[in-house]
């Protein structure tokens, strides 16, 4: 199994910390930076704004991925935060949900991978973890449309599957996995998930993972033998002392790019209500709005399963 070190050996020798947090090493001290965790806060300092997906200088056929997608604009994360991960560079971003992160991870660790038919024999290029089975499977499934021109192979390795599955994959080679830590964890440590060759390792919803106790197997992960120099982007809602403490650690000079709130209304959205007075009337007036209006992808959410069944 993959452990780190104990914490005594960790914290045997403050002043070596020091020297590794200046250098910007992937592996720090957990308790180093306990002390000053209060005191943490977090800033934008990178400030390129890339307004059009042409202007990214994307692959062309991920170019072709991301408008037969249905993206034609960046949204306002997208454009700031796309390029730091295209360039190399660790990156954290804030942006609430909803806004296009997945979408902005995606493009750019398709960009940054190889993708030529041999280099999938090599394992896997990028990792991502999400708190939930069913976010990482829409991340993949995000993940393989904007990567079909590209050929790309993305696998959803998450917990309520058969293992079986998840090996054959790794067996058949996989350019990206999307999962979730429990599964990862268990695959790297069957020995079936080789992390030598990864180049990009992606952390979605951090403060959701945090805060569904995923802290401990996100560290083990971290301890496998991941490359030193891989790089490290983290995606969050909320920036909790936790995250930041967690970036601290596995995070090299990081770019940071903060989305606020008055920044994440969509050019084009326009937002209403109807007031259906009788809960019969619901389904009659969700089709009138079927017929009205022009309507090609929608999330309905309902309050009982055997509505949704029914819908």
């Amino acid at each position: 199994r993959c452990r780190s070190p104990p914490p005594s050996k960790l914290n045997s020798d403050q002043t070596s910390f020091n020297k590794m947090a200046s250098a910007g090493s992937h592996a720090m001290a957990p308790s180093a930076v306990e002390g000053a965790a209060d005191e943490m806060s977090f800033a934008t300092n990178y400030d390129k704004v890339v307004e059009s997906f042409d202007d990214m200088g994307l692959k062309e056929d991920l170019l072709r991925g991301v408008y037969a997608h249905g993206f034609e604009k960046p949204s306002a994360i997208q454009q700031r935060a796309i390029m730091p991960v295209v360039e190399g560079h660790d990156t954290i971003a804030q942006a609430q949900s909803g806004t296009g992160k997945t979408g902005t991870f995606s493009i750019g660790i398709l960009q940054r991978i190889d993708t030529a038919p041999e280099a999938v024999a090599k394992g896997p290029q990028a990792l991502v973890l999400a708190p939930t089975r069913e976010l990482a499977q829409q991340s993949q499934k995000v993940m393989a449309a904007l990567g079909m021109h590209l050929g790309v192979t993305a696998h959803a390795c998450v917990g309520g599957t058969a293992v079986r599955d998840d090996m054959a994959a790794f067996s058949r080679g996989v350019h990206v996995v999307v999962g979730t830590p429990g599964r990862v964890q268990d695959m790297i440590t069957r020995g079936v998930f080789d992390v030598s060759n990864l180049k990009i390792f992606c952390l979605d919803e951090a403060d959701q993972m945090l805060d569904r106790g995923f802290k401990d197997q996100i560290y083990e992960i971290f301890s496998c033998g991941l490359p030193k120099d891989m790089q490290v982007i983290l995606f969050s809602a909320t920036m909790p002392n936790v995250a930041l403490e967690l970036t601290d650690k596995f995070m090299r000079e990081p770019k940071r790019i903060l989305v606020k709130r008055d920044e994440l209304t969509l050019d084009g959205i326009k937002q209403f209500y109807v007031n259906v007075q009788k809960e019969d009337w619901k389904l009659d007036t969700l089709c009138d709005l079927y017929e009205t209006l022009t309507i090609t992808q929608s999330i309905i959410y309902c309050n009982t399963r055997r509505k949704v069944d029914m819908l």
